[in-house]
């Protein structure tokens, strides 16, 4: 396709390793949360402590293996490692028994996360020209989204043909191990011109402007809470078991279609209207989540809560790239992803307790209120930066 016959070909190939790693992953991420409630007996509290350690594991291993990427001057064995460690831990879910078992699986998914995401980002960044930044990233992110499709689809597939969870679980090895192969032939290393002897760990060298961008995204990500919350939405409005990979399927359509126009508008109008356009669109959604009562609200915020993503995910990832000397490009991701990773425990965590306590119609509005705050901080206080 002529749009995007401009994508470097390092790019391109990390796009389908995502897209089938994500294959994977989404064969059992939207189902975890009913596997819990439902089979292993657990509530809401307990799925927010284990999204929470999760996700913030991950995050602070993405900090350390973007700094120790740009120290060794290598990303694409990190890439390959991370990749492997999520493919070969992922099934074990289905030998899981208690609560805390699947917490240990889900450790080891981000484990690898963790390992590959920042160098990932900085392989991209790095093998990309500085005017599609924006498109580049979002191509990466729509190809993540299409593996999101591929997913559940599949996971609806093997339901319908009879498999229990578990056996489904399982079958999520095969393209796993089809991501380590196409890294291990595709990916190819890509350095800076003017790569720097020694990357001290030392957050000085990153911009004024990227470090205030960092503590407005934390702001953001305390009301961010975990997706799963959304599916327990969903199957409380009366959702059947059997469509919630239905929906998890419309939401990433909606990502995958949004995400690479999101990035070329941010390529031409600037990261930072996008970036806030995307946080509005986030808080209006959440307020419906809210007070949705019937199937039909939840199918209409699930399509129209990809947008957000569509105008922030990539787009997010090209601001830091604009704001980062590119011999520090690993590290500027790994503070990033440390960033949202810091706030995503106490957020999966707050948000499930208030849930909890308060019902879910005061979470979402907590959520919704901390996008709006964060809007206008990002708003008065970042500038705009395009290389």
């Amino acid at each position: 396709m002529k749009l995007f016959k401009d994508i470097p070909k390092n790019v391109k190939a990390l796009g389908f390793v995502s897209l089938i790693n994500d294959a994977a992953s989404e064969m059992i991420y939207p189902l975890l949360p009913i596997f819990l409630t439902s089979i292993l007996g657990v509530g809401a509290g307990a799925l927010g402590v284990i999204e929470g350690i999760a996700e913030s594991t991950a995050s602070l291993l993405k900090l350390f293996s973007g700094w120790i990427s740009d120290k060794i001057k290598k990303r694409r064995i990190l890439v390959l490692i991370g990749y492997s460690l999520a493919a070969l831990g992922r099934p074990v879910i289905a030998l899981s028994r208690t609560w805390w078992q699947v917490a240990v699986v889900r450790f080891v998914d981000r484990l690898g996360k963790g390992v590959r995401t920042s160098p990932r980002d900085a392989l991209i960044s790095l093998s990309t020209p500085d005017e599609i930044k924006g498109k580049a990233f979002g191509f990466h992110r729509a190809m993540d989204h299409a593996g999101a499709i591929i997913g559940p689809l599949s996971a609806v597939l093997l339901l319908k043909l009879g498999l229990s969870l578990k056996h489904l679980f399982l079958w999520a090895l095969l393209p796993g191990v089809v991501t380590i192969l196409i890294t291990i032939i595709f990916v190819k290393e890509k350095k800076a011109k003017a790569e720097s002897e020694n990357v001290n760990f030392d957050f000085s060298v990153l911009s004024k402007n990227f470090r205030v961008y960092l503590l407005i995204l934390i702001l953001f990500t305390f009301g961010n809470s975990s997706d799963a919350f959304l599916i327990l939405k969903a199957k409380d409005a009366g959702v059947a078991i059997v469509f919630i990979p239905l929906l998890w399927v419309v939401l990433h359509f909606v990502k995958m279609m949004t995400s690479v126009p999101g990035g070329i508008w941010s390529d031409k109008a600037g990261r930072r209207k996008v970036i806030i356009t995307g946080w509005i669109v986030y808080a209006l959604i959440y307020l419906g989540f809210g007070f949705s009562s019937r199937i039909f609200h939840i199918w209409i915020l699930f399509a129209l809560y990809g947008i957000y993503f569509g105008l922030t995910e990539g787009v997010e990832k090209a601001f830091v790239s604009d704001l980062v000397d590119k011999k520090f490009q690993g590290t500027a991701f790994g503070f990033y992803h440390l960033a949202v990773g810091l706030a995503a425990f106490p957020s999966s965590v707050i948000f499930g307790f208030i849930w909890q306590k308060l019902g879910s119609e005061v979470a979402f509005i907590y959520g919704a209120s901390l996008a709006g705050l964060a809007s206008i901080l990002l708003l008065s206080f970042v500038a705009e930066k395009i290389k």
